[in-house]
């Protein structure tokens, strides 16, 4: 079954593992299963510094997407962006670097 923009409602998006999510294009029901899963690819390409931008608003998506990266075990730390990277509207994440490599 397809929406009314043409595009099937279940077919996966494909978006560019590169170290920045802007999670604008995505709904908030989303956020907890797509930042693990884009930190991890982001991982596996050797990407150990991600810009999440989920925007200022009320400062909800902030809020989950820090609750989501307290949880990770692949997160070394995080903080809101510099002024000049989005400010408080995008999360820097730092991953932890496999011991092995």
């Amino acid at each position: 079954m397809t929406e009314e923009n043409g595009f099937d409602a279940m077919q996966p998006i494909e978006i560019p593992i590169d170290g920045t999510l802007d999670l604008h294009t995505f709904q908030p029901g989303e956020v907890k299963q797509l930042v693990p899963d884009y930190l991890q690819e982001c991982l596996h390409k050797g990407i150990y510094q991600v810009r999440i931008i989920h925007g200022k608003g009320t400062g909800t998506l902030r809020r989950t997407v820090h609750s989501v990266l307290k949880r990770l075990p692949v997160v070394a730390s995080f903080n809101l962006a510099e002024a000049g990277g989005g400010g408080w509207g995008a999360t820097i994440v730092y991953l932890k670097r496999d011991k092995t490599g």
